[in-house]
């Protein structure tokens, strides 16, 4: 049993929680037994160690079960060792260290897809992981992430995603304009989500055909070279009287309509 909060082995798992230490060692934490349930059941190649609690094990003995059918080792720890390494501050007896594994953009639209989500610098790490799980919800074939958006291996990403972080590919580091030009060889039509773009309801059938959604930043939207490289820019509707939506919740909006519409005619 782990039981030093200070030894080498748990500080190498609490690096984790900053971006270098990630990007050197090709490595991302989890946290909670909800993730380490899906990276078991979706991606238990990924895995490297996990960690747990005595007390946590008993109670989630489905974990302990997929964890031996794949072979993996489970380190038994104090609470204070699991707090050590955690972000959180309830990490819920269960922490495990995974190998990021995104794909790369070329596979995403080599795949054919009818459904992508491109976010460009989006920097909330909570908007991210939402809308992550947004397109896992609505059936996306992928999310591909450029250059200035947050890592998507950062902790409060990977918390919200819960756990769709292992079910749809992920293409991370992507040139905005290289990802647009394989999206439109592809047969695959891209609009921007932006504020001054026309209105959604006029341009709606066009959603039945593959479209990939472009996103951008939480505060400054798309800049113009951006919303440039995009087919056409479609804006929500506001009907009360908020000034604007979440990025995140118009994302979901976007995605979820679009995914309505390509299955109408099913």
């Amino acid at each position: 049993m782990l039981e030093n909060p200070r030894s080498p082995r748990v500080r190498a798992v609490a690096k984790l929680t900053k971006r270098s230490a990630r990007q050197e060692t090709g490595l991302f934490l989890l946290e909670g037994p909800q993730a380490a349930r899906e990276a078991l059941a979706y991606r238990p190649d990924t895995l490297v160690e996990l960690f747990a609690t005595p007390t946590a094990f008993e109670k989630h003995a489905d974990l302990r079960d997929a964890a031996t059918d794949a072979g993996l080792e489970v380190v038994y720890t104090t609470e204070s060792v699991l707090d050590a390494m955690a972000d959180t501050v309830t990490p819920q007896g269960i922490v495990a260290v995974a190998r990021q594994a995104p794909t790369s953009v070329r596979e995403v639209f080599a795949a054919s897809p009818r459904l992508v989500a491109i976010c460009e610098e989006v920097r909330d790490p909570g908007n991210l992981g939402t809308i992550i799980r947004a397109a896992d919800a609505a059936g996306a074939d992928a999310v591909v992430l450029t250059g200035r958006t947050v890592d998507p291996y950062n902790p409060k990403v990977v918390r919200a995603t819960t756990g769709s972080l292992f079910h749809v590919p992920v293409a991370v580091g992507v040139d905005l304009a290289s990802a647009v030009a394989k999206a439109r060889a592809a047969g695959v039509r891209v609009i921007a989500a932006d504020v001054g773009g026309d209105d959604f309801l006029g341009s709606r059938d066009l959603l039945a055909e593959p479209t990939a959604w472009l996103f951008g930043n939480e505060a400054r939207g798309l800049d113009e070279d951006a919303l440039a490289l995009a087919d056409l820019s479609l804006r929500l509707p506001i009907y009360g009287a908020a000034e604007s939506l979440n990025l995140a919740t118009a994302a979901s909006v976007c995605l979820y309509e679009t995914a309505f519409a390509q299955r109408a005619g099913r």
